[in-house]
């Protein structure tokens, strides 16, 4: 039964993912790394493909490896979060304690993200 849950789970991560690389705002690869824990215990044939495929199987890889993101893709991640901070912001004036816990929140994610090892290094 746990195998089916997760089974389930992977292709629903899997779903999510495949959506976020065609809206800007959605991430992708947060819920592909999702789907390949979920496929590592349920079907080591669906985390291999995973891993192998041509688009996302590196930086799944890359993190997997040794928890390693790209520069571009650290650059991305950190240049949408504060572009959506300002259209969060300026678009819709909100209160302080809403904007700086928002801001607290998009400032620690950043953070984690540039102390990540780079791709490749």
């Amino acid at each position: 039964m746990t195998r089916w849950v997760f089974l389930g789970l992977g292709w629903f991560f899997v779903a999510v993912g495949v959506v976020g690389a065609f809206l800007p705002l959605l991430p992708t690869t947060p819920f592909l790394l999702l789907a390949l824990a979920c496929f590592t215990r349920s079907s080591p044939r669906l985390e291999a493909w995973l891993m192998n495929h041509p688009r996302f199987g590196k930086p799944l890889r890359d993190w997997r490896r040794n928890g390693a993101i790209s520069r571009k893709a650290k650059l991305a991640a950190v240049g949408l979060m504060a572009a959506s901070y300002a259209v969060f912001f300026f678009g819709t004036s909100p209160p302080l304690w809403r904007a700086l816990l928002v801001a607290a929140i998009l400032s620690a994610s950043s953070l984690f993200i540039v102390t990540r090892p780079d791709a490749g290094a």
